[in-house]
């Protein structure tokens, strides 16, 4: 993909890095650390809007910092990419658990049922001639798990990995083995529909 701007990812998370280098893009990664603020309990809107609010606080820095030392930055057109992923199920927000009890709480939700992930991206353009541009999307995945019994659940628990992950655990790791089907993109489950995003920036 041609380009002629900086692409910076507003995220430190790993699994988006690894899936934008698999589509060949160059980016540098500075994450937001806005406090998040959600209006919304509807699934799609919030993950659109946690990405927006993430993008905006990233590109307004990097254009505050450029205007503030012109003597030491070349002016160029940057995109800021933002996402946040969360995982609904039975009409409820599961985030990130905070302790293991609640990670506890969202498995044996998932365990033997159907729950839907949503990922929000915002794309932010800064344009060198000072104007700024804004767009936004987001994909859902239905996944089906198999039955997970209370020594899987311990055992995946004890591992530490769903302690940073929407909705307790994350599809690229163990929990593949207690996942029986999925309908929709796969990456988006990890953390960023990498096809998507692809096409939206073709």
């Amino acid at each position: 993909m041609k380009k002629d701007y900086k692409i910076v990812l507003a995220s430190a998370s790993p699994r988006r890095k690894e899936l934008l280098e698999k589509i060949g893009l160059e980016f540098d990664i500075c994450p937001s650390d806005k406090e998040e603020h959600v209006t919304s309990d509807i699934p799609s809107e919030v993950c659109v809007e946690l990405s927006r609010q993430k993008a905006i606080d990233v590109a307004s820095s990097i254009k505050s910092y450029n205007e503030s030392h012109p003597e030491i930055t070349t002016p160029q057109d940057i995109m800021v990419i933002g996402a946040d992923t969360i995982v609904s199920c039975d009409g409820k927000i599961l985030g990130k658990p905070v302790d293991e009890e609640d990670a506890k709480r969202m498995i044996k939700m998932l365990s033997d049922n159907t729950h839907e992930v949503f990922t929000g991206v915002t794309i932010v353009m800064v344009y060198k001639n000072g104007k700024a541009g804004e767009y936004s999307f987001f994909e859902s995945t239905k996944v089906t798990c198999y039955p997970i019994s209370d020594e899987d659940i311990d055992e995946y628990i004890a591992s530490g990995e769903p302690m940073d992950k929407a909705g307790a655990y994350g599809i690229q790791g163990s929990f593949i083995k207690h996942v029986k089907s999925i309908e929709g993109e796969f990456s988006n489950v990890v953390g960023l529909p990498i096809a998507r995003l692809y096409q939206e920036l073709k």
